[in-house]
């Protein structure tokens, strides 16, 4: 149990990390405007998430996806909330099956190996990058519902054991203690949908008695713990996600605790028992009662986001307020960029302009990461520069599409000339991101292979190093102060770097030659001075898009400025 379990849960946060990551390299733009198109009213974004989680039947599923597309930036936090209350009202289909066939029809964790097997196929196989991470959300879709399989397999004896049984009986005349069941029994299960079930068969049993109207009553409270223990799944997910993947989970939290103890004073003294009992056009009986139970737990959703649909915006405050952001989130998202100022295009380019040093201050941070972590072999900033890299994405992703929406207004000549200008300064960052995740990779390869660089290997790596990281001082400069002469001398810096190169490329051949480094050490040394090359040819469009640019846009450069002040 204890094996299936610790097994399980590493399989389902890996298959959450390989969704997430897929979607965030698969989506781009144009999945994110159209999940906006189809989530931007609160009641639509409701009947996307019940329709999702009724055809999976799994609200765990649904909500996952949901944490999944917040990470990766494709859902708003308020959407989310939307989706997930939809998400709640979609799980009674479940329920309803149960009690019209007596099992579960459909069962998504089926169908996991086949994702696994076709998703690696397309990832390892895919002729195209959007094939291959098709393939990566499949997989990683696919592994994440078999990690909840072995959960469901460890304590699958729960279901049979007639302990388990006694359990539940004995409870159900205290109907806090049997919430606090329901909650404990659908954590382990990890789905609420198996718990309900369960209930709804010992009910069928007669395990909860033959007077059929104490046995609803009975059925109820643990009905409603399985409510609460169902939100164990999302916070699972929002482990290492972003602050607004884990105030989404934190909403799915709070909004089915709220509903539960909102509702308790009405099972407490039977009487939502007895209106379930007096709506239902049947007669209370082994047959009916667990269609009686869906009845009871289709109500409990339903006036759930009758309550909270129209409270999103109030319950999205809240989580706001509850969960704090961390030090550094701050850096994984833009956070000037205002919609409201797209009708003032000088000051929304502004903004637009902070955030893209931002960006620039990041990928600074990516890249000393990944060069110190070659030389010193620190693995813990190779990791750090995969995350910062995250960060240089969802930057590129938000940017590019604020100045898009930008693109459609009413524009000055002065902004339509400046606008490409930085969005191609955007594009180079990101590559930027991209050559530091190389050196990482390359890296990684060297501490696989227990490599080591020469004492004069390593100087000429903390040269490049020195080198790179003074023309990126400069390129943020040039970009925070529209200060040409920064430009210009970060051009000075890329000439040093590709003077840089060839002596290094030289001296490495001295060394193979003079027996004093292994051709595979050499061969990583020659791809991390390239790398930096690169690198530096990316800030050289920088700067020479901050030449250029600020002079076609008729923005007098700083460096004449400062001429005119001297004289």
């Amino acid at each position: 149990m204890i094996f299936y379990t610790v097994g399980g849960l590493g399989l389902f946060l890996f298959g959450m990390k390989l969704m997430s990551e897929g979607l965030r390299a698969c989506a781009g733009r144009r999945l994110k405007s159209i999940l906006e198109s189809m989530t931007k009213r609160a009641f639509v974004a409701f009947l996307i998430g019940a329709a999702a989680t009724a055809l999976i039947q799994s609200s765990s599923a649904a909500t996952v996806m949901v944490i999944g597309f917040v990470n990766a930036g494709l859902l708003t936090l308020k959407q989310a909330i939307c989706v997930i209350i939809g998400t709640n009202v979609g799980t009674t289909a479940t329920a309803w099956l149960v009690s019209i066939s007596g099992l579960g029809a459909f069962k998504i964790t089926a169908y996991a190996l086949p994702a696994v097997g076709l998703g690696f196929l397309m990832h390892v196989g895919g002729r195209t990058r959007r094939v291959k991470n098709l393939g990566q959300i499949l997989l990683g879709f696919g592994m994440l519902f078999v990690g909840i399989g072995f959960m469901q397999d460890a304590f699958a004896p729960l279901e049979e054991s007639p302990r388990v049984h006694e359990f539940f009986v004995s409870l159900g005349h205290r109907p806090l203690l049997a919430i606090l069941a329901g909650t404990v029994v659908t954590m382990l299960l990890q789905s609420s949908s198996a718990a309900i079930a369960i209930v709804q068969l010992l009910a069928i049993e007669g395990a909860f008695g033959l007077d059929w109207h104490v046995a609803l009553n009975i059925a109820i409270p643990f009905v409603l713990g399985s409510n609460i223990g169902t939100t164990i799944t999302a916070q699972l997910a929002a482990i290492q996600t972003n602050v607004s993947a884990r105030r989404a989970a934190w909403a799915h939290t709070v909004f089915n605790v709220a509903g539960v103890a909102a509702g308790y004073p009405f099972v407490h003294w039977g009487w939502f028992g007895s209106f379930v009992a007096a709506i239902c056009p049947w007669t209370l009986g082994p047959t009916t009662i667990a269609m009686s139970i869906a009845v009871a737990h289709t109500l409990f959703k339903l006036a759930d986001a009758a309550i909270w649909l129209p409270l999103a915006g109030v319950l999205e405050r809240f989580v706001v307020r509850i969960v704090r952001e961390r030090p550094g989130d701050a850096a994984m998202r833009p956070i000037m960029l205002e919609k409201h100022l797209l009708d003032t295009p000088e000051i929304a380019l502004e903004q637009t302009k902070r955030e893209i040093v931002r960006m620039a201050k990041t990928a600074k941070r990516a890249l000393c990461a990944s060069i110190a972590g070659i030389a010193e072999n620190d693995a813990r900033k190779l990791a750090a520069v995969r995350e910062i890299e995250d960060f240089i994405d969802c930057f590129q992703l938000e940017i590019t599409s604020y100045l898009s929406a930008m693109s459609g207004r009413h524009l000055s000549e002065e902004v339509s000339i400046e606008l490409p200008v930085l969005l191609h300064t955007v594009n180079d960052l990101e590559r930027i991101g991209d050559h530091a995740v190389n050196i990482a990779e390359i890296a990684e390869r060297k501490m696989d292979q227990k490599l080591l660089f020469t004492d004069l290997a390593l100087r000429e790596a903390d040269r490049l190093k020195r080198e790179v990281d003074q023309m990126f001082d400069c390129i943020i400069a040039a970009l925070r102060d529209n200060d040409v002469e920064q430009a210009r001398s970060a051009l000075t810096n890329e000439k040093n770097l590709n003077r840089m190169q060839i002596e290094f490329r030289r001296s490495h051949v001295d060394r193979m030659r003079d027996g004093l480094c292994t051709p595979e050490t050499g061969l990583i040394f020659v791809d991390l001075v390239d790398n930096v090359e690169k690198i530096g040819d990316h800030l050289t469009n920088i700067a020479q898009a901050v030449i250029g640019g600020l002079q076609w846009a008729g923005v007098e450069p700083k460096i004449a400025q400062d001429a005119r002040m001297v004289d």
